[in-house]
Formats: structure tokens, C-alpha cells, sequence
């Protein structure tokens, strides 16, 4: 079992003990929208292109509310299952769903007040850390000044070329693959002039 598949199975566990109308980290969304927004993505060709693209956004935001009044079991098991054979996702689950589910994982997790970092093993950060060095250079495409990432052990990847102040988001792989996402319940130390890590820590990092 990839870790795609690993986090998929795991992200299904977390929705049924948060239960549907449970809080997570994408705005207003419940556990059950976030639900119908993964099934919309993997199972709706005809909609997903919403999730991108502005003038498809009412088209999608109508079959996600759709798929969003099914019963909640039959969701969880949309959810579980994955891609259909007919998708073309399915032959890429490993590399184009790593980040979707475990990063919806933690959406999901770090919803509720007492949360705290999941401790991963190095083979699965080290997945995560070729995702966010690749990634980044988009996350923080706005940044008005020069980025890098740095893990704990080392690695360091520039996201952002910029002549002036340096902002250095120091932590592991997983909590630097969020922090892109747009996420800000995230362990992650800084270095660099305030105001610049503030620029960083502000910015629309939505890709």
C-alpha cells in the first residue's frame, strides 16, 4: 500500500469519528462538503474542472452540494474507494493523490482544538519533501520576497528568487507541505527581517 492509499484510508477513519457536520481547515466547509468535494474531483470530469477554473465554479459548486446530500456512509465509501477504473487519476493515485489526501487528512484532523503533528516515517517525508520542493515554486509565487525551506537535518530548497530579504521556513516536510498548501495550523519555526516573514506568513499561498 502506497501512501496515497495509506492517507486515503486514514482520512476515511478521521471523517467517520469527526462526523459530518465536524469543522476542517477549508474554510466553511464541514466534513461532509469536504467529502463531496473529493468525490466530485475523482468521480465528475464533468464539474472538477470548477475546482480551477472561475467560470466553471457554479457548475461545480451545484453538483458538490448534490453529492454533498447523499447519506454520509455512502460518501465515507465513494471516499474510500477512490478513483474508478474509468478515471485518469486511477493509474496515477500514488503521485496525483499523495498530496490531495494528506493534506485533506490534516484539514480534517487539525480542525479540532487539541491537535497536534502526526510523527511520519522518513520514507514518507521524504515523498513529501520531492512534493514541496516541487510545489513551492508555485505556493509562493507571490511572495514579494525570496523564499526557502529547510528540514530539520538540512535540505534546503529555494521556492522564491528574489534580490533582497530572505524569509527561511524552517521544519519537517509534512509541516512545510502545508504551510505551501495555505495552511497555517503548522509547526514551522522562521528566520529572517519581520516584516519579510510577515509578507510570507500573509500571503495567498493558494495554488
Amino acid at each position: 500500500m502506497n501512501m496515497a492509499q495509506r492517507e486515503r484510508r486514514e482520512l476515511v477513519e478521521a471523517m467517520s469519528a469527526a462526523g459530518p457536520d465536524a469543522p476542517t481547515l477549508c474554510g466553511a466547509w464541514t466534513v461532509r462538503d469536504l467529502a463531496a468535494h473529493l468525490i466530485v474531483r475523482e468521480r465528475r470530469p464533468d464539474a472538477s474542472p470548477g475546482i480551477m477554473l472561475k467560470p466553471f465554479a457554479g457548475y461545480l459548486e451545484s453538483v458538490q452540494n448534490k453529492a454533498a446530500a447523499k447519506p454520509f456512509p455512502e460518501l465515507l465509501e465513494l471516499v474510500r474507494t477512490g478513483p474508478p477504473w474509468w478515471s485518469p487519476l486511477r493509474p496515477i493515485d500514488a503521485v496525483a493523490n499523495l498530496g490531495e489526501m494528506f493534506v485533506h487528512h490534516e484539514d480534517v484532523r487539525r480542525a479540532a482544538p487539541e491537535w497536534e503533528p502526526r510523527q511520519l516515517g522518513d520514507e514518507d517525508e521524504a515523498l513529501l519533501w520531492s512534493m514541496v520542493r516541487r510545489m513551492g515554486r508555485a505556493a509562493y509565487r507571490k511572495s514579494p520576497v525570496a523564499v526557502t525551506l529547510e528540514t530539520p537535518d538540512g535540505q534546503r530548497a529555494v521556492v522564491k528568487q528574489k534580490q533582497g530579504p530572505i524569509v527561511t521556513l524552517i521544519g519537517r516536510p509534512s509541516e512545510l507541505l502545508l504551510h505551501a498548501f495555505g495552511r497555517d495550523r503548522v509547526r514551522i519555526e522562521t528566520r529572517g527581517d519581520a516584516e519579510a516573514v510577515r509578507a510570507v506568513q500573509e500571503l495567498d499561498r493558494s495554488i
